[in-house]
């Protein structure tokens, strides 16, 4: 069964750091590119962060730009999203997605598989 599992939400401090996990179960994550995306109540979700399937392209939404990191480790089947000087905006379900198509150059979201998403509140 394929499945992305992600992990590493919870309660962040404002200006403290959080680092999510997306790991894949029953494929192997190095032939897809991968998005971060997140949705906070009453919102669209929105695209927070892409990386093609050998890493060498990566895009961050702006209002993440200089505070969020994605990395992936094939060799691990999984990719990360750091993040960074949090705000309280950044609170929401994050969801990680797999595309066997070159999406992420492309800036495209069409995306083939889906996680359950895992909660980051950010809250003094």
């Amino acid at each position: 069964q394929l499945q992305l599992v992600e992990s590493g939400g919870g309660l962040g401090q404002p200006g403290g750091s959080l680092r999510l996990s997306c790991a894949a179960s029953g494929f192997s994550l190095d032939a897809y590119d991968i998005g971060w995306f997140r949705q906070a109540p009453g919102k669209e979700r929105e695209r927070v962060s892409c990386i093609s399937s050998r890493g060498g392209n990566t895009n961050l939404a702006d209002s993440v730009k200089g505070r969020f990191t994605i990395s992936r480790d094939n060799a691990k089947n999984t990719v990360y999203l750091q993040m960074n000087s949090l705000k309280p905006e950044d609170t929401a379900v994050y969801y990680c997605a797999a595309s066997g198509d070159s999406v992420c150059v492309y800036s495209l979201d069409e995306y083939d598989y889906w996680g359950q998403g895992t909660r980051v509140t950010v809250s003094s």
